[in-house]
């Protein structure tokens, strides 16, 4: 039995606090200020920069008598990306089970940016699912089916939140958990999840006609009780995904080029000229699609130069070899 059971809808799973602390959830996070829901109601919180790690929403505090910040409770999972300032990684949502990548119909669905998602979570120890939005405006073009192959048997939700297609069926596969809904403005993510709420709580905004896209009207995240159980992070419409992950994570977003791998000549080949790759020949022969390989490259690519600027000292001397390397190249054109 729970000593908190206000917070149980919340996703509360009675983790071990110090004595006298309360469980305090994060909702909402305005620079120093949090929003949090306690076992008492909503308050707002200061935050401390001596935290470490620093709180995001959806993180869970042990908060004392006073409101004051303990600690930030163990994660299980944690949503990030790469900061746009290239300083590391930046959070996004933190205890999320489900990301939920939200597609607008109304504009071409980039395989590039799923694959990027995908990686997304699984780096985050979430579960990844696509979800298409605006249904009702090229329903015939969707094929979920084709997406369900393509993307190694993902769940692909077709909704349409002014129609209320697909958001009961929607709603049940998120009760009990916490989900983030990830996509760019536009893509529907605030009129969706005031879909799956019953009521308009997330700020919506219109897209333009000439292009699909959107302003960004969710300047914050924010998480909200669903009606049915769980919780839904809304977030702010991301113009490029950046990666913050490691290897194992880009693998499993397109995990078939490891099983054609395994049949490769060489345990460590590059899967470029080497003879006897079993991907390339996956390639040929139309088993592996190209251009998933291709995506795979190109992240494996950023990934491990996301690694590379992590790493002050290594990148210092990887920037004065290639550098001069660079200057070199250019000495000899001019000559």
């Amino acid at each position: 039995m729970s000593l908190f059971p206000s917070l149980l809808p919340y996703g509360w799973k009675n983790s071990p606090l110090s004595v006298g602390a309360t469980p305090a959830r994060v909702i909402r996070h305005d620079g120093a200020r949090l929003t949090v829901i306690t076992p008492d109601g909503q308050r707002t919180l200061a935050n401390s920069p001596q935290l470490e790690p620093q709180p995001t929403v959806g993180d869970w505090l042990a908060i004392d008598r006073d409101d004051r910040i303990i600690e930030v409770l163990e994660r299980h999972s944690l949503l990030r990306r790469r900061a746009a300032d290239d300083s590391g990684a930046q959070a996004l949502a933190a205890n999320v089970d489900l990301v939920l990548i939200t597609c607008g119909i109304d504009r071409p669905i980039k395989p590039g940016r799923i694959h990027r998602s995908i990686a997304q979570a699984r780096d985050a120890g979430a579960e990844p699912l696509i979800v298409l939005t605006k249904a009702t405006l090229e329903a015939a073009r969707v094929d979920a089916r084709a997406l369900e192959r393509q993307h190694s048997g993902l769940e692909v939700f077709v909704t349409s939140a002014l129609e209320g297609v697909g958001i009961d069926e929607l709603g049940a596969r998120l009760a009990g958990l916490t989900a983030v809904l990830l996509g760019e403005s536009g893509a529907g993510k605030s009129t969706l999840a005031n879909a799956l709420l019953g009521a308009d709580r997330a700020a919506t905004g219109d897209v333009r006609d000439g292009d699909a896209k959107g302003r960004h009207t969710t300047t914050s995240r924010q998480l909200y009780l669903l009606p049915g159980g769980g919780v839904i992070i809304d977030t702010p419409g991301i113009r490029s995904v950046g990666l913050f992950a490691d290897a194992a994570a880009i693998d499993a977003s397109v995990s078939e080029i490891q099983d054609f791998a395994l049949g490769c000549r060489f345990h460590d080949c590059g899967h470029g000229s080497e003879p006897g790759c079993a991907v390339r020949e996956a390639i040929e022969s139309g088993e592996l699609d190209a251009e998933r390989f291709e995506t795979w490259l190109h992240l494996q690519k950023e990934v491990a130069n996301a690694a590379l600027r992590a790493d002050p000292r290594a990148w210092h001397q990887y920037a004065r070899q290639y550098g001069r390397t660079a200057k070199e190249g250019k000495a000899r054109k001019r000559r």
